[in-house]
């Protein structure tokens, strides 16, 4: 028996035993896994606790563009999303009031050899070329995916899990250092659920949108304007397969992709107080059948009627949610995912800043720099780094979704303008960069404002020519023009401060 065996088999009656390991990870979902099988990967000795085992059944997390793909493979798990029956996702088709614009992936150098997913070992091109492959994401069921991350770790030597509900954390008697956590492990004798305990030098909260830690930790709390209602539609016809699919023409947005080979999510945007969803007005339910059905593509419509009348029960749903990022200070603990940062769901971008996190957090955390995780002012050095760091690639996700969804679901004149410039702008060709940028692929925030701006001018443009070029018309026309400005800035600007600069 070889010493490195011996002192693999010492770490894993470590963790078993004593439940002791140098990091406990609290949560096995997309950045729970990744992080716990990128650390072990490292020769690091990681504690994985999850609260059900079980394959989950979601609604989001459902879609990942090409750059969660690139990340994905880099941390040595893209073999997680074959086998799934996985769907290879090309770009978007935005339909807007029965137009319809089909926007691929850009080939752009160095995207699938990491140079340009934001990362740390360099930057897009920018420039399309008809040699470089053309990036694609991948659609599949939720649960599945995670069931395949979840195999990964438990196959791991350097991963004990456990499935056990964390309660609390375990402060320091002398100091306000985090040791670990505290869970209620369920009895296989009595089925009673225990207290338990779990130590290690760096703990790990990546428990997700309904964290149970971050009102402890994190002073920011999610900010929820709407919500995605949820059906499944079996053998739908889309009219661009391989292709999610954004709908604009219901109140708000509603978006549309395979998940499986037979399988295809629909996601219905409904605000908070929405009048066509009121109870007067039928419910979610009536506002699907009356206004969101007709909306859709002609293709479409029946698979979405016959899922619709499948039974009489609200569709389920989950909260659409803002929650921009925060430095973090506590020794011994991080959170991390989506119980830290989160962003509307409508460009599917989570789990590309997930996956991402991983990759960078992995370099900052490597032992060749951090050989001891005990070591907490080094610790805070690497997640200071990893705060703007990360900010390259997450701020253009981030303030792209919830820039897109103010202008998807456009409540007002001036939105309604700037609704229209953005599909001009797709219509008349300018789609590489916005894709780039959608599909985590050019990490450029300055190429974001550009093109955000330049969609604010067309719609000023647009704007002007319907009102009429005419001398006596100037007065309006500025005054037009400085709303529509007015509000593009409105919705960018304080997006993006929040999430590049704080």
């Amino acid at each position: 028996m070889s010493a490195t065996t011996v002192v693999l088999d010492e770490l894993a009656e470590r963790r078993t035993t004593y439940h002791e390991a140098e990091v406990v990870v609290v949560g096995a979902g997309v950045f729970g896994c990744a992080v716990a099988h990128a650390l072990a990967d490292q020769g690091r000795s990681v504690i994985l606790l999850e609260r059900w085992m079980k394959e989950p059944n979601r609604i989001v997390g459902e879609l990942m563009q090409p750059g969660g793909v690139n990340s994905l493979r880099k941390l040595g798990l893209g073999d997680c999303i074959e086998g799934i029956d996985s769907v290879q996702c090309d770009g978007f088709s935005v339909f807007f009031h029965g137009q319809n614009v089909q926007m691929p992936y850009p080939r752009i150098d160095g995207v699938l050899d990491g140079k340009a997913n934001g990362t740390t070992n360099g930057s897009a091109n920018h420039i399309e070329t008809k040699t470089a492959p053309r990036p694609q994401g991948r659609s599949f069921h939720h649960g599945r995916f995670i069931t395949r991350l979840r195999q990964a770790c438990l196959k791991h030597p350097n991963i004990s899990v456990f499935e056990t509900e964390a309660m609390n954390t375990i402060k320091g008697e002398h100091n306000p250092e985090i040791l670990g956590v505290e869970t209620r492990t369920v009895n296989p004798a009595t089925g009673d659920k225990e207290p338990d305990c779990f130590f290690g030098q760096l703990t790990i909260i990546a428990d997700g949108y309904a964290s149970r830690f971050r009102k402890q930790f994190i002073t920011q709390v999610p900010v929820v304007r709407s919500k995605f209602y949820a059906l499944e539609l079996i053998d739908c016809q889309l009219p661009s397969p391989g292709y999610g699919h954004v709908v604009i023409g219901a109140a708000s947005p509603v978006l549309l992709y395979q998940i499986g080979s037979r399988e295809t999510r629909v996601l219905v945007d409904v605000p908070e107080k929405l009048p066509e969803a009121a109870p007067a007005n039928g419910g979610v339910r009536g506002y699907m059948a009356k206004v969101v059905l007709p909306a859709l593509p002609a293709s479409v419509q029946p698979s979405f009627r016959a899922a619709l009348e499948k039974d009489s029960k609200i569709p389920p749903s989950m909260p659409n949610s803002w929650l921009p990022p925060t430095k973090q200070s506590v020794p011994g603990l991080v959170i991390l995912g989506d119980a830290m940062n989160m962003r509307h769901p409508l460009t599917g971008g989570g789990m590309t800043v997930a996956l991402n996190d991983v990759v960078l957090l992995r370099e900052l955390l490597s032992p060749q720099k951090i050989p001891d995780l005990g070591d907490s002012a080094a610790v805070g050095r690497a997640m200071s780094a990893f705060h703007w760091r990360r900010k390259r690639l997450t701020a253009i996700i981030n303030v792209l979704a919830m820039a897109l969804y103010a202008l998807f679901a456009a409540r007002g004149a001036e939105l309604a303008k700037l609704q229209r410039g953005c599909f001009a702008y797709f219509e008349r060709g300018h789609t590489r960069d916005p894709m780039g940028l959608l599909g985590g692929l050019i990490p450029d925030p300055l190429v974001l404002g550009y093109h955000f701006f330049s969609v604010a001018f067309l719609a000023i443009w647009l704007d002007w020519r319907r009102v009429g070029l005419w001398v006596w018309n100037t007065p309006l026309l500025l005054w037009n023009a400085f709303w529509i400005l007015w509000t593009a800035s409105r919705v960018f600007l304080p997006v993006m401060y929040r999430e590049l600069l704080v």
